[in-house]
């Protein structure tokens, strides 16, 4: 069976964040309230297939069997390194993966990847056939367009004229980035054009969802997952089933036990760690100054003695 068909409508999945979804975050979200389906950060295929990268590449597809089911997120622009990189993917046992044709790093988008893609739909095709080699449902993360929201119909279709397992629209563009509401209104007109071009494909969208009771309406549309990625920021536990309050002190034991994690996977360097801390230090009186206190921190042990003498 299909690895997506297993998931029953409403389905939800943490999103690939770079710098963010590591091994260790993951399993923070794990322990506040875990989603159906996990998610790499993203791996460019070069990196992985290179000895000089492979090292980095390894360790962003470090897993915990606790993680299951996860699904590599792997970008690039040559095909053949698509069709090796999943064929390894596959050998290590992951049940899926998951190609990258929607982030707007400039970076990324300088070298064609990424939404990149966008730009050049032959090769996003030859990608996708590529990576099926290997045997593993394939599925896509892309946005609606690269700079106008109306290239969103030619581009989903030209996807799924390839018939991947599963597609997640994040509803911006490029363009867009995150600056504008995502275009909920597409939803219906996506759902046809899905339905009609491969009806057996898995939908799922991306963009302002906070919490799956947000997206209840779009599963009656006809979308079967959900994607979410800056609510964690706002809540760890937003993927609880049934939501409720957390005291302070909940939050606080959170961050303790991602602090553990950070030393126990020797994860570094330890100031992008402090990108979190606003996450867990909110919201409560005091907040603002602990978080500027642990701003100055150099240390993980530093970071620690500030929270346990709250």
């Amino acid at each position: 069976m299909d690895f997506w068909k297993q998931f029953k409508p409403g389905f939800t999945i943490l999103a690939p964040m770079e710098g963010v979804t590591d091994i260790a975050f993951r399993q923070v979200v794990a322990r506040a309230a875990r989603p159906d389906i996990f998610y790499t950060e993203f791996t460019n295929v070069n990196s992985y297939i290179s000895e000089k990268g492979r090292h980095n590449a390894l360790e962003r597809f470090r897993i915990e069997e606790s993680e299951r089911p996860i699904v590599p997120q792997i970008w690039g622009t040559k095909p053949e390194m698509f069709s090796e990189t999943a064929q390894a993917l596959k050998k290590a046992g992951f049940p899926a993966v998951d190609i990258n044709m929607g982030c707007p790093d400039r970076h990324v988008v300088a070298t064609g990847g990424g939404s990149g893609l966008i730009r050049t739909p032959e090769l996003a095709k030859e990608i996708i056939r590529a990576t099926k080699q290997a045997g593993l449902p394939v599925s896509v993360k892309t946005r609606l367009g690269y700079s106008k929201v109306d290239e969103w119909h030619s581009w989903l279709a030209h996807l799924l004229q390839e018939q991947p397992s599963a597609l997640t629209v994040h509803l911006r563009t490029k363009k867009e980035m995150s600056k504008v509401a995502a275009h909920y209104e597409l939803v219906p007109e996506i759902v046809d054009l899905k339905n009609e071009i491969s009806p057996e494909t898995t939908l799922i969208i991306n963009g302002d969802i906070e919490k799956p009771a947000d997206a209840q309406k779009f599963i009656d549309m006809g979308i079967d997952g959900i994607m979410i990625g800056r609510g964690v920021f706002h809540n760890p536990f937003c993927f609880e089933k049934t939501p409720r309050e957390h005291s302070r002190e909940e939050l606080i034991d959170l961050m303790r036990y991602h602090l553990d994690l950070y030393e126990r996977y020797q994860l570094s360097p330890y100031d992008p760690l402090k990108h979190f801390y606003k996450i867990y230090i909110n919201n409560f009186p005091g907040a603002s100054e602990i978080r500027e206190h642990l701003m100055q921190t150099k240390s993980i042990p530093e970071a620690r003695a500030i929270i346990d003498n709250l």
